[in-house]
């Protein structure tokens, strides 16, 4: 009885051990799932830099379309400030034109009093 059992049991502590090991196939499961799950972290990764690197060109461009509002708001600064200046240089111009028409009727006023 006590062979048996000893055969028994040395049978039952391989058998557990036998099963409780992992595989050849076991293994090679667990790598192909571990390349396929470093892949996707790697595409994942890619695409983060990807992203950055887009974001970082929009950042740019929307500076440099900032940069272009300021210039194209300053441009017209100083076209509204020549518009102004050159009202004002018409209406002294014909301010002058009104004073010069007056002085020319009034000399042919006096003139034509001195013919008299």
């Amino acid at each position: 009885m006590k062979k048996s059992f000893w055969v028994i049991s040395i049978m039952v502590c391989f058998a557990v051990s036998v099963a409780g090991c992992a595989t050849t196939g076991d293994l090679e499961k667990m790598q192909a799932q571990d390349k396929v799950i470093n892949q996707k972290a790697d595409q994942a990764l890619q695409e983060a830099q990807e992203a950055k690197a887009s974001a970082a060109q929009s950042k740019a461009e929307l500076e440099k379309a900032n940069a272009s509002a300021k210039n194209a708001a300053d441009a017209a600064a100083r076209a509204e400030a020549a518009l102004k200046a050159a009202e004002e240089k018409a209406a002294a111009a014909e301010q002058r034109a009104a004073v010069a028409e007056e002085k020319s009727e009034s000399k042919a006023a006096f003139e034509k009093s001195m013919r008299k």
